[in-house]
């Protein structure tokens, strides 16, 4: 896969060439038609992340993640913990509506990033892994 170099602030990722890239309200995203997107959206915590708290962490995410499905009518098929740009991160897939949305999120001092990727069910999930393979944080 042919890819773009996109970046934001405090971080990086690799996108599938060709897609449009767009900047504003705190996300980058690129998105391919209606439905294919990625997306890194950055919020400031209001206190500190420090790897000792990721276990609460974890179980706030989890609700997040929950009220995220409702809204979307949806169900969450995966909670998982990864890596993402070497620190663990937590990881969901929901399924809505005949779309699939991975949602990982990275922590880092007073920074949340949410990783966002969109696309139709039973899609290849390729521009997702790209997404969270390529993803750096500077």
């Amino acid at each position: 896969m042919q890819t773009q170099p996109v970046s934001g602030s405090g971080f990086r990722f690799e996108a599938p060439d060709g897609w449009a890239l767009k900047r504003g309200g705190g996300a980058v995203s690129a998105a391919n038609g209606d439905v294919d997107l990625i997306e890194v959206r950055t919020f400031r915590l209001v206190k500190p992340y420090r790897v000792a708290l990721f276990e609460a962490t974890t179980r706030e995410l989890d609700d997040v993640i929950d009220r995220i499905a409702k809204q979307l009518s949806g169900q969450v098929a995966t909670r998982e913990t990864i890596t993402i740009a070497g620190r663990k991160a937590r990881a969901y897939r929901v399924d809505y509506d005949g779309k699939v949305q991975e949602i990982a999120f990275v922590l880092r001092e007073r920074s949340e990033y949410q990783l966002l990727c969109r696309r139709a069910a039973g899609a290849d999930g390729a521009s997702c892994s790209l997404l969270r393979e390529s993803f750096a944080l500077r």
